[in-house]
């Protein structure tokens, strides 16, 4: 097996940023939650990160190629994200955990948010959280629902670890999301968790109004999908 090898290339001007990261996952929240926060925050790119743990994969937008995991920054906010369009496979998490993080200490990071979605059951969207110490996590418990017992798989539960092994606060926010179809309703409870959190304002209505979008788009399929069930059912009977 070729030799796993993650390059991040950029340069961050503020001065112990917060570290946001979103890569696709259940309910897509953590996609979700950082690209809206890069379009309201207006932030700016910065960087890429290349790695032979990606997939071959170049990203089209408007006209012209992009790498599927970038990286932004808003200077005023002291904020630095990271967003990806492609998952990460289990053999890529740890030296792309290991590489983020060490890039994160680098750059001095004074704290990093991993976001992602946790699926079940429930109708509440509630947000659930986890840290790396205890006075982080005092700081997040107003606001969220506390993990007692647990675990965060993947990406996010790959930097977290990385974390807390090179002593560097992180927290850990799972928006509640039933299934693995987008829910931007519940990315919006996480965005608003991450406003108390950060002293931040960023304006959640166009996520709520996709919810809605969404959710009447759902009915509607399940509508139809009902529909042409009853009429199978008359052009094809059923007996016995």
């Amino acid at each position: 097996m070729d030799e796993r090898w993650v390059k991040i290339h950029g340069k961050v001007s503020s001065e112990k940023p917060v570290m946001i990261q979103g890569f696709p996952g259940v309910g897509l929240i953590g996609n979700i939650v950082v690209h809206h926060m890069i379009e309201e925050l207006d932030m700016k790119l910065v960087g890429t990160i290349h790695s032979n743990v990606f997939p071959p994969i170049a990203i089209l937008f408007k006209g012209t190629v992009s790498l599927p995991v970038r990286i932004y920054e808003s200077k005023e906010h002291s904020l630095v994200t990271i967003i990806s369009d492609i998952p990460v496979f289990p053999d890529g998490v740890y030296p792309l955990a290991s590489a983020i993080v060490e890039w994160c200490s680098n750059i001095g990071v004074r704290e990093v948010v991993s976001v992602a979605g946790v699926a079940t059951v429930g109708e509440e969207c509630k947000v659930y959280g986890a840290a790396t110490d205890e006075e982080t996590l005092k700081k997040i418990s107003p606001y969220v629902e506390t993990f007692e017992v647990g675990s965060i798989a993947g990406i996010s539960g790959g930097i977290v670890l990385e974390c807390y092994l090179k002593n560097i606060p992180a927290v850990a926010l799972l928006g509640e999301t039933r299934g693995m179809n987008p829910n931007p309703g519940s990315a919006a409870n996480v965005v608003e968790v991450i406003n108390k959190v950060y002293n931040l304002s960023i304006d959640t209505t166009r996520l709520h109004e996709q919810a809605e979008q969404i959710e009447m788009e759902m009915q509607r399929l399940a509508e139809q999908m009902r529909a042409e069930a009853q009429k199978t059912r008359r052009e094809f009977p059923i007996y016995g």
